[in-house]
């Protein structure tokens, strides 16, 4: 049985998560949210396949959400420093 490379495994993942908190968030914000650009932290170098499944994500977000969603790469430490990246207040950082 083949089984999935981890970094296309781990973005996978991540992108259920980031569409399952959008998803909750949504219901729970008012119908204007998000009324600014969105950034989606990718953990991984640019040009991988990470890269490629989180901008297939984040324009599928675009055109749920009416809203641009940037995707930035933040490589380093095996992803943990992407990882760990997250900013405040909710809504303006998927991860």
């Amino acid at each position: 049985m083949k089984t999935l490379p981890r970094s296309i495994a781990f973005a996978a993942v991540t992108a259920s998560l980031v569409v399952a908190d959008a998803a909750h968030s949504a219901g729970t914000q008012a119908q204007d949210w998000p009324n600014r650009p969105m950034t989606m932290v990718a953990p991984f170098a640019a040009g991988g396949s990470t890269d490629a499944i989180a901008r297939i994500v984040a324009d599928g977000l675009s055109s749920q959400l009416h809203q641009p969603v940037i995707v930035e790469n933040i490589a380093g430490a095996g992803g943990m420093t992407g990882t760990r990246r997250r900013r405040c207040p909710m809504g303006t950082n998927s991860s």
